[in-house]
């Protein structure tokens, strides 16, 4: 019994990403270019962002780009570029400073609202 109790534990923590744990730059990509995030930041503004592959972000009436760097994403609206790690949990994403969430969100894939 505690070998089996052992191996479900250890099955758990090779899970995509355990409590606390950032995603790397290929994992931060892999989940988010291409696709939409819907969510709201943690002053309460809502938004919905289009992360085309090419490094734009498309909103419902603005622009601007991201990229991933440095196990980051960061986040450029024409006034400097500000970056968070990226914890992911299936298609929920949580944007983090240090150890607080700054901001919350759902991945949806492609572009479901035609940015």
């Amino acid at each position: 019994m505690r070998h089996f109790v052992l191996a479900a534990v250890a099955a758990l923590a090779a899970g995509p990403l355990a409590a606390g744990e950032l995603a790397t730059d290929d994992e931060i990509t892999a989940a988010i270019s291409g696709n939409t995030v819907q969510g709201d930041m943690s002053d309460g503004t809502a938004y919905t962002e289009f992360y085309d592959t090419d490094g734009t972000i498309r909103g419902a009436d603005y622009t601007g780009k991201w990229n991933v760097s440095d196990d980051q994403m960061c986040f450029d609206y024409g006034e400097g570029e500000n970056c968070w790690g990226v914890a992911l949990d299936g298609e929920n994403v949580s944007w983090m400073n240090g150890d607080t969430a700054d901001g919350t969100g759902t991945i949806l894939e492609g572009n479901p609202n035609e940015y």
